[in-house]
């Protein structure tokens, strides 16, 4: 009888569980619909459990969601601890150091710098469809991230061979990420947070292209 009822709890805890998860993914889905663009400010961790060391980059951001005429556009302006700016089209990123001199130009999803944060800005625009496809997605609990937002924290485990082991969302009522977490294959995790939100404000595409003198050196990565 104990055996039982133990397992008719465990039952209804999962199905609880996968019930929060489908109303979730539900008023992600509408979110994602109504997103045209987006503006914010940004705060980055980079995190190395071997260290025990963070580093902590703070800027603003623009962003274009992917859609079936054109791939997702992020720029990023770090302000502090340096001043760096990031393009990022599609997979192709350009990161503009004008303290060095140089942009470095690759793929987002090879990146170990700052371009990395294209990757979890990334999944703040994934379907529900392409979630499920992608990864095992489960429930955590309710959390209050940085700012007292309240949100619903995800874990999504890949399906496949990625360059990262997991990723985690914190997503708000409007099923609206605020935010993304990267942990990497060497334990190396990603925290990108955004506050001061403005969403479906107009941009325009020339502000994803980078200004920088002819001058400078360009490094492949």
């Amino acid at each position: 009888m104990f055996l039982g009822l133990l397992l008719s709890g465990f039952s209804v805890t999962e199905a609880k569980g996968q019930n929060i998860l489908g109303e979730i993914l539900r008023r992600m889905d509408l979110y994602n619909k109504t997103l045209q663009s987006l503006q914010a400010d940004v705060t980055m961790v980079k995190f190395n459990p071997q260290l025990n060391v963070s580093d902590v980059s703070q800027g603003s951001t623009s962003y274009l969601p992917k859609s079936g005429k054109r791939v997702m556009y992020v720029r990023i302006d770090w302000t502090k601890p340096v001043e760096e700016q990031i393009s990022l089209i599609g997979d192709d990123y350009e990161l503009y150091r004008p303290r060095l001199g140089q942009v470095i130009q690759g793929k987002s999803s090879k990146a170990k710098n700052s371009a990395s944060v294209g990757g979890a800005l990334g999944f703040m625009n994934m379907s529900k469809a392409q979630l499920n496809a992608n990864y095992d997605v489960s429930y955590i609990g309710q959390e209050q991230i940085s700012g007292g937002v309240t949100t619903w924290h995800l874990q999504l485990n890949p399906k496949t061979a990625t360059s990262y082991k997991t990723a985690e969302l914190w997503v708000d009522g409007d099923g609206m990420p605020r935010q993304a977490k990267i942990a990497e294959q060497n334990n190396d995790t990603t925290t990108v947070l955004l506050t001061n939100i403005r969403k479906n404000v107009t941009l325009k595409g020339e502000i994803f292209k980078l200004k920088y003198p002819g001058t400078v050196k360009k490094i492949r990565a």
